[in-house]
């Protein structure tokens, strides 16, 4: 089965370009405004969408992100809430979205049932940052049976045979962690995230997507001289707290005209 978000990396690179990933948070600031803000970002040229839903112990994120995932808790949204925002989006957008979360409420909703729910609303798969593939068996069962793409984390820490194995288990790209710690801004990205590229690419790896710390149009631009897709999070995050939907789009078409 052909991975969706494969397909969408391989055609920005077809455009000579890296692909623009972006993250937002379900059910920040409400349901009905991330489900706009996730199209806005679509509409303003990212590849693929991240989203994520809340969950109470963020241990990547940083700041900027955590307080948008209380405010959605808070607001009263539910895991269920990720299916229904979904099947929106994607019926709006024809822009893969892969769900980024924490695996612990993937297991407590059940792993077939989560995958079935999310293949069903138009999901392209999930991005579990805190699961390794020799801890996830069920999981990868589950994507196999519904074509869903799984991707897994690499660490600059990671030795060589833990990195073929994440490159062996994952489907549609590696998420590459540029630096080591929460997600946020950073003045200059490490000198890491090329080298574990590199690394990748070794192992095997025929997609690298690159997040964590990435802010800027020129920080965007320079990951794309080595990696297939650069991940921004925070500075869409804090664009949508700032700006609403509207500020969101503007921050979007300034970060993707440099991808």
């Amino acid at each position: 089965m052909t991975s969706r978000v494969a397909a969408a990396i391989d055609a920005a690179r077809a455009e000579g370009r890296a692909a623009f990933i972006g993250y937002l948070p379900l059910g920040y600031p409400d349901l009905q405004t991330s489900i706009d803000a996730a199209v806005a970002l679509a509409e303003g040229g990212a590849d693929i969408l991240e989203l994520g839903p809340p969950y109470s112990d963020p241990v990547m994120d940083g700041t900027v992100i955590q307080e948008a995932t209380q405010a959605a808790l808070a607001g009263g949204f539910r895991m269920r809430d990720t299916f229904t925002a979904i099947r929106e989006i994607t019926a709006r957008v024809d822009v893969p979205v892969l769900v980024m979360t924490y695996y612990n409420p993937v297991f407590q909703y059940g792993v077939d049932r989560f995958a079935d729910e999310l293949a069903a609303a138009g999901g392209a798969g999930l991005i579990t940052p805190d699961i390794t593939p020799d801890a996830a068996a069920e999981w990868i069962a589950a994507s196999e049976r519904t074509g869903l793409d799984r991707v897994f984390l690499a660490a600059p820490t990671s030795t060589d045979e833990r990195l073929e194995m994440i490159v062996r288990a994952s489907t549609g790209f590696v998420y590459t962690v540029s630096t080591m710690g929460i997600t946020g801004e950073r003045a200059e990205l490490d000198q890491a995230a090329r080298t574990l590229v590199a690394r990748l690419r070794d192992a095997g790896a025929s997609h690298a997507c690159v997040g964590i710390g990435i802010s800027t149009p020129e920080q965007v631009r320079g990951v794309g001289e080595y990696a297939d897709g650069a991940i921004v999070g925070t500075a869409l995050v804090r664009a949508l707290r700032d700006g609403g939907v509207d500020g969101l789009a503007e921050t979007v078409r300034a970060l993707t005209s440099a991808s």
